[in-house]
């Protein structure tokens, strides 16, 4: 059985969010080996989204209660979040409903600024990261491949994939109303993953020239080199600091707090006395203590979230049904692959009754008559086909338990069957 724990922005408090985030590389690794019954994991950790998806087998377990208490457990133990407080925040999805939730979270309908575009990339490295891990399993492995098909339909099906929406342009649209021109704006770009270059593009896209870039990692110099920056001493970073106007930060660490920033001031002879600070780091890069300095404005993932604005309806709702349609299918699906066991074991039974029958047909020449057999062959295959046909025709609307009921009842143990099963010649 699938299961969905999720925790996002609209029901989970910021600083919640922000300390599963934090703790997100070692939660892939230990909530797949919580519980005995969770047979994958998928774990994906954004700054305004925590989830993880089980593949729970229920071969010895009446429900995944227990497998969903261990998995809590763990993620409780991890984040330092108490168990009760993180099972109220909590979302529990099971069964087909996990499909529908995967894919329009894929699609950006379930993020804070709608049809984002970092999303789908963020669901399917999560989903790169358990496969190379070992930690996936073939049911994991369709639902995710199905939420990348999902969102590229969404994407290129509906005008929510046509403005290229994302937190980082969001956040810079709110910037716009205190910089009018970004042409001569000195920018200071702290980080060099994948959302510093998303950032970088987007300052850009807004007329930004003059940008600088600075990592503790020591990646500075090469991500200017191949992105046309002026890289920063991570040594001494602290005339830069204080000349920046803007500065946005997209690392995984705390970059900056009102200290820091304080004392790069005093050491620079000429210091800006303005300066917007973007925080798009998840945990948070920069602490809020920054503001009480004076000419300090502090842009964060919390304020920027409440700005996020409302999609046009028509769009939403072409995306929702994309979505919806998806997650049909892909149920629909699923329940035929549940008959499989009930249909191999009775493609088996047939098989191994037909291959008696053949076994017994009088030989010519030491072979038996190839027109019989072939006959007998055929006619077990139209058997099996209307058989195996009507399976799924039930499979697909829900009702597949009761062929596979009847398959049971008819062939309750294919092996004593056939030993029990009378000869042509005596039926």
């Amino acid at each position: 059985m699938l299961v969905c724990l999720s925790a996002n922005h609209r029901a989970t408090p910021f600083d919640a969010l922000e300390r599963l985030a934090s703790v997100g590389d070692e939660l892939r690794a230990g909530v797949p080996l919580a519980h005995d019954a969770i047979g994958g994991a998928v774990v994906l950790a954004t700054c305004n989204r925590f989830e993880a998806y089980l593949d729970v087998d229920l071969d010895d377990e009446p429900s995944p209660e227990s497998a969903v208490d261990a998995a809590l457990t763990e993620i409780s133990r991890a984040s330092g979040i108490g168990f009760r407080q993180l099972h109220e925040s909590i979302d529990i999805t099971v069964g087909n409903r996990v499909a529908h939730h995967l894919f329009a979270v894929a699609s950006g309908l379930e993020s804070v600024v709608v049809g984002e575009d970092e999303i789908a990339g963020q669901v399917r490295r999560a989903y790169d990261d358990a496969r190379s891990a070992g930690m996936t399993t073939r049911s994991l492995e369709h639902l995710f491949d199905r939420a990348s098909e999902t969102s590229r339909a969404v994407k290129n099906s509906t005008r929510l994939g046509e403005s290229g929406r994302s937190l980082v342009r969001l956040a810079l649209e709110l910037a716009s109303s205190r910089i009018v021109d970004w042409t001569g704006v000195r920018v200071l770009l702290v980080g060099t993953g994948r959302y510093a270059a998303a950032a970088l593009a987007a300052l850009r896209a807004r007329g930004a020239g003059d940008i600088r870039v600075l990592s503790g990692s020591g990646r500075a110099a090469s991500f200017a080199a191949r992105h046309g920056l002026v890289a920063v001493d991570p040594d001494t970073p602290a005339a830069e600091l204080a000349r920046a106007e803007v500065i946005v930060t997209c690392t995984t660490r705390e970059a900056l707090d009102a200290q820091k920033l304080a004392a790069a001031r005093k050491q620079t002879a000429t210091p800006n006395s303005h300066v917007l600070i973007i925080d798009l780091g998840m945990p948070r890069n920069v602490a809020p203590d920054v503001q009480q300095l004076p000419g300090v404005e502090l842009l964060d993932l919390d304020t920027i979230r409440i700005h996020a604005p409302i999609d046009e309806i028509a769009s939403l709702a072409d995306a929702r049904a994309i979505v919806s349609a998806a997650a049909a299918r892909h149920a629909s699906v699923r329940r035929v692959h549940d008959v499989a066991p009930a249909v191999l074991a009775a493609r088996g039974w047939v098989q191994r009754l037909l291959d008696a029958e053949i076994s017994r047909l009088p030989a010519r020449d030491s072979a038996p008559p190839q027109d019989t057999e072939r006959a007998l062959r055929h006619f077990a295959g139209v058997v099996m086909h209307h058989l195996v046909a009507r399976g799924h025709t039930l499979a697909a609307s829900g009702e597949g338990d009761r062929w596979v009921q009847a398959i049971a009842t008819v062939f309750p143990d294919p092996a004593r069957d056939l030993q029990a099963a009378p000869t042509a010649d005596c039926a």
